[in-house]
């Protein structure tokens, strides 16, 4: 059975007034607040820096789920270890040492994923399903918010759990881009267990109700 969690995505969030949309998911029963570092070269933007993500670690109650979209990760491991994230998932395109950083970050005393984009087969994760706490699916390609979702992202989820499935193992798939209320039903049946919304939290009337709903939607009918 899939976990069905929720992270919301602090990129799609009103900067101006950060602390009082960081509370909102504070108050909410989403499960983690989501962190999209981005460099500028690894994706076409740039957003939080090392010492952002200290001040959201502050004032954040829930675990912070650091989403590194960079070239080099491994260079910057530590400081985003040491500004509090709870997970820190790298992309599998931007290294060339991916079981060798799983294990740094997991000797760190964090939980260690790994990002694939669109593009990206999903048997490219195989070889470290045993090692990394998570697979991250990009549903659009990274790098903005507001992206329509792609939904040959899905039958790429199935194939993952699938795979998690047969070797027993307690991997967790999360998913990023374009998730809203319209889809959250489908791809939690694909097998996901960590839905991660932006748009579609900060930009309701509701954050707080609509997280609720996304928890809600299709848990009697996932299919994991």
């Amino acid at each position: 059975m899939s976990k069905n969690w929720i992270a919301p995505s602090i990129l799609s969030s009103d900067f101006s007034d950060l602390k009082s949309d960081i509370e909102i998911i504070n108050n909410s029963n989403a499960d983690l607040l989501h962190v999209d570092v981005m460099d500028g070269n690894f994706v076409p933007n740039i957003s939080f820096g090392q010492g952002i993500v200290k001040t959201m670690h502050k004032l954040s109650t829930k675990p912070l789920d650091v989403h590194l979209m960079i070239v080099n990760p491994e260079k910057y491991i530590d400081d985003f270890c040491d500004a509090g994230a709870s997970i820190i998932s790298f992309h599998l395109e931007a290294t060339n040492h991916v079981h060798r950083l799983i294990q740094y970050i997991k000797n760190k005393g964090v939980k260690a994923g790994v990002a694939i984009n669109p593009h990206t087969p999903a048997e490219m994760v195989f070889e470290v399903l045993d090692d990394a706490d998570l697979i991250l699916v990009m549903s659009v390609n990274p790098g903005f918010g507001g992206q329509k979702f792609i939904y040959n992202s899905l039958s790429k989820c199935r194939r993952i759990k699938d795979e998690i499935v047969e070797r027993n193992l307690e991997t967790m798939i999360e998913i990023d881009g374009g998730v809203g209320l319209q889809n959250a039903e489908i791809i939690k049946a694909s097998g996901v267990d960590i839905l991660v919304a932006g748009n579609a939290v900060f930009k309701s009337e509701n954050p707080i109700a609509t997280i609720s709903m996304l928890k809600e939607a299709g848990v009697g009918n996932m299919q994991f």
